[in-house]
C-alpha cells in the first residue's frame, strides 16, 4: 500500500494491512475514500437546528417604573437588554434611597406597593393614599445630582429626581429623609457576575433585583391558592410576564424562550423573601403568608442550597439574549434540542 492509503487508514485508527492481493489493496483504498468522504460531511454538515415546542401564551405584561411600587399592566413592550419598555415607562428605572444612598424597598418600607405609576404628557404621575399627586418630569435635570446608591449591595448609580419628589416619599412614609432617583442609559448596571458569581450569562440590570426578567405562570399560582386559606395575587410576586396554558411549575423546566421576536435565556429560579408578604392592597407586611406555605413545598435540591439558601423558589429569572417587542397574546416557545 502506498504511503497515502497508510496515511489514510491511520486517520481513521486503522492500521496499514500486510501485503494481500493487489485488488484487495485497492478495495481498501476505496473503503477508506469513502469513510474519510463521510467524516468530511459530518463535519461540514450544519447543526440541526432545534425545535420550538409551544408551551403557552402571554396572558400579562407588567412594568414596574418605582422599585417596589405598584406595576403598570401594559399590553405590549419593547424588552431591551435592561427589561420591559413602554415608551418612557421603563422597569424598575426609579429608585427611593435613604439619604447615604441605601435602597428602600417595601421590605423595610411596606407601604411602597401603594404608590401608583401612569404616564400622562411627558411626566411620571405619582399616586399614594392621602397624598396629592407628583408630577416629574420623563429625564430629571441634568443639572441634578448623581448620587452613588448601594442595592443589595452593589454600588449603581441614579440622578437625583429633585426635593418635591424627596420631599412626597418623605411624607408619605413617614420616615427618615428620602430620595427619589433615577437610572440614566449611559450609567453602569450592576453585572450578573457580581449578582450571581455562578451564572455564565453576562448581562446588566439597573434596579431589579437579580435580572431583567422575571416569569411566573397562572397555574403555578392557582396551585399555591390551593394550599393557602387567604388566596394571594399575581402582585404579590411581581413578574414582569405572565405565563398561561402551562402546568403548575411548568416554568421550572424551561430553558431558552422565544416570545414575539425575542429571545430570552434562564439564569435561576426566584428565591422568595418577606417581600411576598406585603398585602400590594393594603401595604401591611405579615412576614408569614404565603412565605411559609412556600417554604412547605418549594425549597431547592440540596446540592443547590449555596444558591438559593432556605428560600422557596417561586418564579423563573431570565435575560434577554435577543432584543425585540413582545405582546399579550404572544405564544411562548421553549427551545428542545
Amino acid at each position: 500500500m502506498g504511503a497515502a492509503g497508510s496515511s489514510a487508514l491511520a486517520r481513521l485508527g486503522l492500521s496499514a494491512p500486510q501485503p494481500r492481493p493487489r485488488w484487495l489493496g485497492v478495495a481498501a483504498l476505496g473503503l477508506a475514500a469513502v469513510a474519510l468522504g463521510a467524516v468530511a460531511w459530518r463535519r461540514a454538515r450544519p447543526r440541526r437546528r432545534r425545535r420550538l415546542q409551544q408551551v403557552g401564551t402571554v396572558a400579562e405584561l407588567w412594568i414596574y417604573p418605582v422599585k417596589s411600587c405598584k406595576g403598570v399592566s401594559v399590553k405590549a413592550a419593547e424588552c431591551t437588554a435592561l427589561g420591559l419598555r413602554s415608551g418612557h415607562l421603563r422597569d424598575r428605572f426609579w429608585l427611593v434611597i435613604k439619604e447615604g444612598g441605601h435602597m428602600v424597598t417595601a421590605r423595610q418600607e411596606p407601604r411602597l406597593v401603594l404608590v401608583s405609576t401612569t404616564y400622562e404628557d411627558d411626566c411620571l404621575i405619582l399616586r399614594a393614599p392621602g397624598m396629592d399627586q407628583l408630577v416629574l418630569p420623563s429625564k430629571p435635570r441634568s443639572s441634578n445630582k448623581i448620587h452613588d446608591c448601594r442595592v443589595f449591595g452593589l454600588d449603581i448609580q441614579g440622578r437625583d429626581c429633585g426635593d418635591e419628589a424627596a420631599q412626597w416619599f418623605t411624607n408619605f412614609l413617614k420616615t427618615e429623609a428620602c430620595r427619589l432617583v433615577q437610572f440614566e442609559k449611559n450609567m453602569k448596571g450592576r453585572p450578573s457576575s457580581e449578582i450571581f458569581p455562578s451564572v455564565d450569562q453576562k448581562y446588566q440590570v439597573a434596579y431589579p433585583d437579580c435580572s431583567p426578567i422575571m416569569i411566573l405562570s397562572e397555574a403555578s399560582l392557582a396551585d399555591l391558592n390551593t394550599r393557602l386559606e387567604k388566596k394571594v395575587k399575581m402582585d404579590n410576586f411581581r413578574p414582569n410576564i405572565v405565563v398561561a396554558g402551562s402546568n403548575a411549575f411548568e416554568e421550572d423546566t424551561w430553558g431558552e424562550l422565544f416570545i414575539g421576536d425575542v429571545e430570552m435565556k434562564k439564569v435561576l429560579a426566584c428565591p422568595r423573601c418577606i417581600m411576598t408578604t406585603v398585602d400590594p392592597d393594603t401595604g401591611v407586611i405579615s412576614r408569614k403568608e404565603p412565605l411559609e406555605t412556600l417554604k412547605s413545598y418549594r425549597l431547592c435540591d440540596p446540592s443547590e442550597k449555596p444558591i438559593y439558601q432556605s428560600s422557596p423558589l417561586f418564579g423563573i429569572y431570565y435575560s434577554v439574549e435577543k432584543i425585540g417587542s413582545l405582546k399579550v397574546g404572544d405564544p411562548v416557545y421553549r427551545m428542545v434540542q
